[in-house]
């Protein structure tokens, strides 16, 4: 493996100094003269170079090299272990050192990709949503990692050669997409971005089709825990009244529910399913008489019926007295369908997501009065032709009705709430750890006053 400079004429200065040669000797044509202007702007360089030339013919070409110079680079040439020489340029010495130190290591490990073997990064998009589908990756999933390859990838990487990947063109990469001046992405939508291109070069690196993933490289994991830290910061922890609804916000809601929607609600709220849960939950999974419900599946954003979100998911719901008494009403009036579903629609089929929220999640809110006034984009009060305050939903979203349960939960019972353990939180949320938990709920855990034992401590060093 070898790094050589290459020094060349471009075909238009070999024309132009041709033309030259022609109009000195009185010809119009002047391809007869190219083979000529080309050895004379080789001689040229050649002397350049000459440490023994006479310096009037040093100085002649120097003029010449000033007029026409020359095009520089350098070369790596290198041969694989399955045969062929390959050549690759560079402008700078210097990536081309860092690159044959690199390619060395690779050829002697068999894994070394030379890049007119190498394909395009929207090429290996393409393979590596095939191997999503072949694994059956759900739907959903794999329309997300579409979007981050059409809407983020290709725009930015999708010309680009597996084997030209490095990590500093990753970093650049992100950059582009944080500074992008038509739709600027959130810290959040790049690492989640980053973390794609990650996927699809681990695909392309089982193919065999690139040597390293590069953007495994970039960072460590510790580096990234700092960045999924400082999201948690940017965002806050949640609220109660803000991302939490207050007990008596519950309350008016649970007055507000009528018809199909109330007993929905009502299992919403005291056993913390997530809406996919809920629209997938079946009768045969609910036992009335143990009051106790079983999650065994859940209904994607596309009505398509599948496990949980994971191992954890599938767990076991104690029910509340009142709740099973609803339940058991409402199994008489519920619309009959092949599934047999508990929150079917009227045709007895999975309900529509949307339809939840706009004909049922955010009225029952307006209804019970959970509302917030809507204000403008400079934060001015939005006003009907009356005057008066235009009001909407408090909570855009059901994981309120979530984080109220998990609330519930933690509270002390003096506070009207269950007082469980951290462990029996996770398992009633179905959280794929305990870290989920005390990361997303830990600040609400009570703690007790220490004032008195502190001043205690505190008295025995210092008196």
């Amino acid at each position: 493996m070898s790094v050589r400079k290459r020094v060349w004429f471009t075909s238009v200065l070999i024309r132009a100094r041709a033309e030259e040669l022609a109009q000195e000797a009185g010809q119009t044509e002047w391809k007869q003269y190219k083979a000529g202007a080309n050895a004379a702007l080789l001689e040229a360089l050649r002397l350049s170079q000459d440490k023994n030339a006479d310096r009037r013919e040093v100085a002649a070409a120097a003029i010449t090299l000033k007029k026409y110079p020359p095009q520089e680079a350098w070369v790596v040439d290198y041969a694989t272990k399955k045969g062929g020489r390959h050549l690759k340029t560079f402008a700078k010495k210097k990536d081309a050192d860092e690159f044959a130190a690199t390619a060395k290591i690779e050829v002697r490990q068999g894994v070394h990709t030379p890049s007119s073997r190498s394909i395009t990064v929207a090429e290996a998009g393409k393979l590596w949503i095939t191997t999503c589908e072949k694994h059956k990756l759900e739907r959903t999933t794999i329309d997300g990692y579409k979007q981050h390859l059409e809407l983020h990838i290709e725009p930015f990487l999708g010309p680009e050669k597996l084997s030209d990947l490095s990590a500093p063109m990753v970093r650049e990469f992100e950059d582009k997409l944080s500074a992008d001046k038509h739709h600027p992405r959130s810290p959040s939508l790049v690492r989640k971005v980053r973390g794609s291109l990650g996927a699809l070069l681990g695909d392309a690196l089982e193919r065999g089709l690139v040597a390293r993933n590069v953007v495994r490289e970039l960072r460590s994991g510790r580096r990234r825990g700092k960045e999924r830290r400082a999201d948690r910061r940017q965002k806050g922890k949640l609220k109660v009244g803000v991302d939490i609804p207050l007990p008596t916000e519950i309350k008016a809601i649970i007055e507000a529910a009528e018809g199909r929607w109330r007993p929905f609600f009502l299992t919403a709220i005291f056993t913390g399913l997530r809406a996919s849960e809920l629209r997938g939950l079946r009768w045969i999974d609910i036992d009335l008489k143990k009051a106790e419900l079983h999650v065994t599946q859940r209904a994607d954003a596309y009505q398509e019926i599948g496990a949980p979100k994971s191992e954890a998911g599938h767990r076991a719901v104690p029910l509340t007295p009142k709740l099973v008494r609803v339940l058991t009403e409402w199994k008489l009036a519920c619309p009959k369908g092949d599934a047999g579903l508990v929150f079917p629609n009227t045709d007895g089929k999975v309900e529509w997501h949307a339809n939840i929220i706009n004909r049922a999640w955010i009225p029952v809110q307006v209804t019970a009065g959970v509302t917030v006034q809507v204000r403008d984009e400079e934060g001015k009060l939005v006003r009907d032709e009356d005057g008066k305050a235009v009001l909407q939903a408090k909570y855009t979203g059901l994981h309120a009705l979530r984080h109220f349960f998990a609330s519930w939960c933690i509270n002390r019972e003096i506070d009207g709430g269950l007082e469980l353990p951290a462990k029996v939180v996770q398992e009633r949320l179905g959280h794929s750890s305990i870290t989920v938990t005390l990361d997303t709920y830990g600040h609400l855990f009570p703690r007790g006053d220490d004032s008195a034992k502190l001043a205690e401590a505190e008295s025995r060093l210092w008196s």
